[in-house]
């Protein structure tokens, strides 16, 4: 098969299945219906999302501490002490849930807890005959940081070589139809098997077993070896009593071919593991991204082993080091190439600490795992960062760079404002939710007061005219915005639901009726500037609108109140508009309606919207002076999606969200920083 390993798809699985828990519907069983209002927000999703993807790696290697923490180092851009406890109490109760089943279905015992994980890498035991044999010592933890750096680097091969593939795969292959991923897949698999075919029949050496038994399928065993390693050696054309050394690492499961570099006490050539290390790693390497569902510890854990064998016989047989147990350093080999090539420390280490039972061996992992990082990381970065980045999914740091202080809140923020009026017209809010994708927009009113200030040379009003000032999004650039989307609408489709009882005075039928609106250049404030409309030839002062903060509101409330028909006629007062409770509002909870599946038939442009019983009136906010570490310090710990900037007097001037706090991004404005110094 293909070199890919099932703790990706477990993960994977975990976490899908932490999403989907917490919302209690689903969209196949739509008749079946739980009212349970509890667990309904962005962050308690998240929460769930960790917790199945903590579960998923504890059941694969059965190490529920080195899930949570896995969890906790690359699954979470948020996290608290109250998280810790839960992601643990979900990563226990996946280990034993598998050891409860497996122990029944495998073993015949139903409830023996004691068993490990699906991936098991057995007990580091020296042989008892040999008395010289220890599992490491001081002198070996030199050899240990020197493979941690050829591990580091390594990695740093891998990554590059893959992001190169990613890349390519993006451009080439990804938007053509998904029959060419399914015929790349099937070319991965057939070069694959191949490849492993000739290379045992080929390269493989046949070795002689000291001591052999026939069994069936071409299959010898070793009476000196445990079952389990014995039961994985393979002939593959060789003669009797000896075994083939290639194909015992190429036939096997991955997870035996594991376990035999680490518990073999038969040889494996140098020439065997090197030419086995560089197929496997390119196999590998082209494999992983491929539209299969794949893991990348189990390969990397195997290649790296085979790595560390290597390292272990050339210290046997030219350095005469006869002390070494070859199962150690196939041990730190796998993690120095895995912590070369994902750049994880503190989660990995605790991983192979529980799967192989041996806590001595800490401190030789954890040096490793550090010197490889730190190699690495002068180079590139680790696998899932850089598919992460090619995504363009604004997973943020732990924390910024010390030199990005140099720059401030006015410096990353977002000028060009999409904002909407506490008062909106329907005209308006349908255009912007076409024409934008955010996420979530400002609630605003435009300071006339401060306009007049301001065109007087007053300096005491908005600051946002000094940040940006080729960059304002003006009154007149939106209106035409808006009204370039609105002539793409039907005007048939335009036809009013909310003032049903109201009498209108019906259109000529060979009238246009959108474009009799846009041309009477409808606006939420019919009487700001009534002798007034938006004109290019303005200055920019006289397109300038301080715009006075109020609050948040969400697209998916935005879109809710369209599809509710939440609105009121210009001859009203706001009073008369209809109320939605909370709960109504979050019934949709999380498939909210889109913009672009509702039947623009059903809505009056000319309505009106009041936003205000919605809108969250105090969001987290922030100040154009404030450093960047502060801003994106409040991100990690509240777990923001986006964060309004203000000024002194109570203006909003841009806005920053993730996007704006990834390192590419800060990067970028912190080379404009210095070119404006």
């Amino acid at each position: 098969g293909l070199f890919v390993g099932k703790e990706g798809p477990m993960i994977h699985s975990g976490a899908v299945v932490g999403a989907g828990l917490p919302q209690f519907q689903s969209i196949s069983l739509r008749k079946i219906q739980f009212n349970f209002p509890y667990f309904r927000s962005d962050r308690d999703k998240r929460d769930f999302v960790s917790a199945g993807a903590a579960a998923g790696v504890a059941a694969a290697f059965g190490a529920p501490i080195g899930g949570t923490l896995f969890s906790l180092e690359e699954g979470s851009s948020f996290w608290n002490q109250g998280l810790t406890w839960k992601v643990l109490f979900c990563s226990m109760a996946a280990t034993f849930t598998l050891n409860f089943f497996r122990s029944g279905i495998q073993f015949g015992s139903w409830g023996s807890f004691q068993l490990p994980g699906l991936l098991n890498f057995g007990e580091f035991k020296c042989s008892e005959s040999d008395k010289k044999c220890h599992l490491w010592t001081a002198v070996d933890l030199g050899f240990f940081i020197l493979m941690g750096i050829v591990g580091g680097l390594l990695g740093a091969t891998f990554n590059c070589l893959n992001k190169r593939l990613a890349k390519y795969r993006m451009r080439n292959v990804h938007p053509k139809p998904k029959l060419v991923r399914v015929l790349e897949s099937l070319l991965v698999a057939l070069t694959t098997t191949v490849v492993v075919f000739v290379a045992s029949m080929v390269l493989g050496e046949c070795r002689q077993l000291s001591s052999t038994s026939h069994s069936g399928n071409g299959t010898l065993s070793l009476q000196s070896m445990s079952e389990d390693v014995n039961s994985s050696i393979k002939t593959f054309f060789c003669p009797n009593e000896t075994y083939n050394d290639m194909a015992t690492l190429f036939f096997n499961p991955q997870e035996s071919a594991i376990l035999q570099l680490f518990h073999q006490d038969g040889t494996f050539s140098p020439v065997t593991l090197s030419l086995f290390f560089l197929l496997y790693f390119l196999l590998s390497c082209w494999t992983y991204g491929i539209s299969v569902p794949s893991g990348l510890f189990v390969p990397s854990l195997l290649c790296g082993a085979a790595f560390g064998r290597l390292v272990a016989n050339l210290l046997k047989s030219y350095i005469g080091l006869d002390h070494i147990y070859s199962g150690t350093f196939a041990l730190i080999g796998a993690a120095a190439f895995l912590g070369g090539v994902v750049r994880m420390t503190i989660s990995l280490t605790v991983i192979l600490i529980e799967s192989t039972n041996e806590i001595t061996y800490g401190l030789p992992i954890m040096i490793t795992l550090m010197v490889a990082k730190w190699t690495g990381d002068f180079f590139n970065k680790g696998i899932y960062d850089i598919h992460v980045n090619l995504r363009g999914v604004p997973l943020l740091e732990w924390e910024t760079e010390v030199e990005m202080d140099k720059l401030r809140a006015s410096d990353i923020m977002e000028p060009n404002l999409t904002y909407v009026y506490p008062h909106t017209r329907i005209q308006s809010l349908v255009s912007i939710l076409r024409t934008t994708v955010h996420h979530a927009f400002p609630v605003v009113t435009e300071n006339r007061g401060n306009e007049r200030e301001f065109m007087k040379g007053n300096q005491l009003i908005s600051n946002n005219i000094k940040f940006k000032k080729s960059s304002i999004l003006t009154r007149a650039g939106e209106q035409r915005k808006r009204s370039q989307s609105m002539k793409s609408y039907p005007s048939s489709e335009l036809r009013n639901m909310c003032d049903e009882h109201i009498t209108t005075e019906e259109p000529p039928e060979k009238e246009d009726l959108l474009q009799q609106m846009l041309e009477r250049r409808y606006t939420p404030y019919p009487n700001l500037y009534p002798d007034q409309s938006p004109s290019e030839e303005w200055t920019m002062e006289e397109r300038f609108r301080p715009l006075t903060f109020h609050g948040m509101v969400l697209r998916s409330q935005l879109v809710t109140l369209l599809v509710r028909g939440v609105c009121y006629s210009e001859s009203q007062s706001s009073a008369s508009q209809p109320r939605l409770s909370h709960a109504e509002m979050l019934e949709d909870y999380p498939r909210y309606p889109d913009i672009h599946d509702l039947d623009l038939t059903l809505l009056n442009p000319r309505m009106i919207v009041d936003v205000t019983p919605y809108m969250n009136p105090s969001p987290f906010a922030v100040s154009p002076n404030t450093h960047v570490s502060q801003v994106f310090n409040l991100f990690r710990t509240m777990g923001l999606r986006h964060l309004p900037v203000v000024n002194a007097v109570g203006e909003i001037v841009g806005i920053i969200t993730r996007h704006n706090l990834t390192h590419e991004f800060l990067q970028a404005r912190l080379r404009q920083h210095y070119q404006t110094i």
